[in-house]
Formats: structure tokens, sequence, C-alpha cells
């Protein structure tokens, strides 16, 4: 017959509140581990975000980008020959129906196809470390440049092969709060006429007037990022139907819906199980969205996802 194991009651005092405290402890450092994660992760202000976007009605998620419904299309799709060069952002040009991509390590600018396929690279010769890239008008796209703390406007048609930055005017940033995270990000937005600028760490967002075709006009202004409750900012984008801005974070694995007035929309998640994802997007770099509304991410060092709605 097998022998009973003692019950709690017959264990002698001594070790019955060790075992009581050694749970306490247990505990106690789980829920500190689980409120830090929440903290670093923003899973508070994301919970408050949920549970805001259930009392949207239809006619409210109709007028907005409303990225719950997303679902993936295309997943994880490696851009062949760029695993060593760090994809790090994305736009979309309306008029060639492409994507352009700045890569990072290695500068060069790649236009792809919306399938992710690449159609030509052209190498930035002069830049340091090229982060944001946005299309502006008339074959015009603005590079920012985050070593240099510089943004150059340059000019492509369907037979340029490579670009040389001092054939193109360049633009002081200025200094960031964190030199070393600055300028990551820049947005193209043609209803309001203005370049939107991103700093990486801590997220903010500045704006330069732009009609698209001539040079900056005015200075860089400070626009209201209270909203930003990420641990950085990776890149940015511009719903052309709503104008709602598209905010991108890696470190937060989250993509965040403002509208006009800055204030949050909705928010897509980017860890496997959600939206269709098997996998954790690594490193979201890029973001981009087209006329129809389907949405473009890359991520670091190779990746290319494609989002549509059912």
């Amino acid at each position: 017959m097998a022998t009973p194991l003692p019950s709690s009651n017959s264990l002698p005092p001594a070790r019955k509140r060790g075992l009581a405290l050694r749970w306490s402890t247990w505990l106690v450092a789980a829920a500190i581990i689980g409120y830090g994660v929440a903290i670093a992760m923003h899973w508070d202000d994301r919970g408050l975000l949920w549970l805001q976007e259930r009392f949207e009605s239809k006619i409210e998620q109709q007028a907005s980008i409303w990225l719950p419904d997303y679902q993936v299309d295309i997943d994880a799709k490696v851009l062949p020959g760029m695993e060593d060069d760090e994809a790090s952002d994305l736009s979309y040009n309306p008029v060639s129906k492409t994507l352009f991509a700045v890569m990072g390590k290695n500068p060069f600018l790649v236009e792809l196809t919306l399938e992710g396929d690449v159609l030509r690279k052209m190498p930035l010769v002069g830049w340091s470390n090229p982060e944001g890239v946005a299309v502006l008008e008339g074959g015009r796209l603005a590079i920012v440049d985050e070593r240099d703390h510089k943004l150059t406007i340059v000019t492509l048609n369907a037979d340029t092969r490579s670009l040389n930055i001092a054939d193109f005017p360049q633009f002081d940033l200025g200094p960031s709060e964190n030199q070393n995270k600055a300028f990551e990000a820049v947005a193209w937005d043609p209803l309001q006429q203005r370049i939107i600028l991103g700093e990486e760490r801590p997220p903010a967002l500045f704006t330069w007037n732009s009609d698209g075709h001539s040079p900056l006009t005015g200075d860089k202004k400070p626009l209201p990022s209270d909203e930003l409750d990420l641990r950085n900012l990776s890149a940015l984008g511009v719903d052309p139907r709503t104008g709602h801005l598209l905010v991108l974070s890696a470190d937060s694995n989250m993509l965040l819906e403002l509208d006009e007035k800055g204030e949050q929309v909705s928010f897509m998640t980017l860890l496997g199980g959600f939206n269709g994802l098997k996998k954790r997007i690594p490193r979201a770099e890029g973001v981009a969205m087209d006329e129809h509304g389907t949405l473009y991410i890359v991520s670091e060092p190779d990746l290319f996802y494609r989002f549509k709605k059912p």
C-alpha cells in the first residue's frame, strides 16, 4: 500500500511558516515583474484604448483607419539580398504604385512592388545613416539621416540608379534631446501640406511646411506628442484618405493611429497570434499605407509584411 503524503496540518509550525514566506516572496516577485513588464509595454495605456475601442460606433470606425480589423496578407516575406542592410523605413508612391525603402546599415534606396519584390537598388552616396523616407510630389523624396541630423530632398526618375547627397538641397534638423536617438521618422501629409518628423527617444513629433515641390518653408515646429505613450518611435505614415497618422514603435511592438488632433483612435499589436501574424514582427522599422487602405510594414533585418481588411 502506498504511503499517504503528509497534509499541511501535519507539518511542523516552523516549516509551515517557511513555506508561507516562500510563497509570499514568489507572489510579490511575480507581481513586481508583471507590473514592470506592463509599464514597459504600456499595457495599461493599451488596455484603456482597447476599452475605448469597444465603444466606438461603426460610423466612427469607418471614418478612421481602424487597425483592429486588419489581417496579415503577406507574412514575413524575405527581401532577397538585404539580410545585412537593415531595412529602416518605407513609403508609398501613388504615381508609380510602388514602395520605396531605405536601408540604414549599408545606405541605399530600394524600390519594391506592392508584393515586396525588388525592382531596383540605388546606392545613397554621402549619407551616414538614412533612417526615414517619404514620397513627396513630382518625383521628390525626403530622406532623413539620423546620425547627421539632416533632411535631404532628392529627385528621382525611372532611370535613376544612384543618388549623391551633394546634388540635392539639405536641411539641418537641429539638436535632439537624445543625440544618439534623434530624428528617425518622416512622413508626407498632402492634406495639410506638411512634412511630419519624428524623434526616436523620447518620442516626439514636429512639422515643417512644404507643398511637396518647393524647398521647405518657415521653421520646424513641435507637434503635440502627449499621446505617444511608446517606448520609442520607429516610423511614421499618413493615411491619404483620412489624414490620420500612423506611429510605429519597434520596442513597444505597437502601431498606433492618431487623428488630426493627435488623439489615439486605434492600435494594432505586432505580436504573434494577433491580426493573423504567425510570429512577432522582430523589429518593425517602416510603415506605409496606400490609397486603398492597404498597410505595409518592413522589419529589420529584411522582412516585408502586408495587411488588408477582410
